[in-house]
Order: structure tokens, then C-alpha cells, then sequence
């Protein structure tokens, strides 16, 4: 997985955890351990709030709504990765 994130750096990424948070942003580096993002847009789901998929899909639309300049999301919190712009748009 290091060497596919280091291919997205500079661009707009998703990273999914395995808790109740995504990460959305642009790609700066991949150091010992974590990912770092900056121009972020951390989302936490809540029972009350959207789903992760649903808040994705709305980002892909809208675009990028940062509530961080920078963000280091460890390594081994992440399932998975993908560039915001391969996220398909449903009609």
C-alpha cells in the first residue's frame, strides 16, 4: 500500500479507517507510519449524521470542504485508499 499512496501524492485522496472517520485531501506524503494530508476535510460519522459513502459521493459532487490544514492519519488505521476523483458519480 506505501508505494500506491506515494503515486497519489499531490492529489486528492480518500482514506477510510477502521473507525468512524474518513479522511479527505491532498496527498503531501507517506512518512514512518502515517499519511499526511493537507487542505483536510475530516468527517466523523455519527448514528445521527451521514454515511460515509453518502458524504463521499457529496464531496466527489461539491468538492473538498477542509475543516484542517494538515492532518497525519496512521498507517495502520487505514482500509482503504482511493483518489477522490475515481469515486463514480451517481447520476
Amino acid at each position: 500500500m506505501i508505494e500506491r499512496l506515494r503515486k497519489m501524492a499531490g492529489k486528492e485522496v480518500v482514506l477510510d479507517t477502521d473507525a468512524d472517520y474518513i479522511y479527505i485531501g491532498t496527498l503531501v506524503s507517506v512518512e514512518a507510519g502515517c499519511v499526511v494530508l493537507e487542505n483536510v476535510d475530516v468527517h466523523s460519522r455519527s448514528p445521527e449524521e451521514t454515511s460515509k459513502e453518502k458524504y463521499i459521493h457529496e464531496t466527489r459532487k461539491i468538492g473538498v470542504r477542509p475543516n484542517r490544514r494538515n492532518v497525519a492519519v496512521r498507517m495502520d488505521r487505514i482500509v482503504s485508499v482511493s483518489l477522490l476523483e475515481d469515486v463514480i458519480r451517481f447520476c
